[in-house]
């Protein structure tokens, strides 16, 4: 399970890229070696939907 700091997000910061960030075994446990986390893909550059954006 996810520790509390992946799960609370700071104001500014995508709530999904953070918990990519800081539960990274738990959230990339899907993923082969050196194969790239597709959620993480789509948000690279900036590309965060307004929605996962901690208010």
């Amino acid at each position: 399970m996810a520790n509390s700091r992946a799960n609370n997000p700071p104001r500014g910061e995508c709530r999904q890229c953070w918990f990519h960030a800081y539960a990274s075994r738990e959230a990339h446990a899907h993923l082969g070696p050196r194969e790239d986390c597709p959620q993480c893909v789509a948000h690279m550059g900036g590309r965060h939907p307004a929605n996962m954006i901690v208010r």
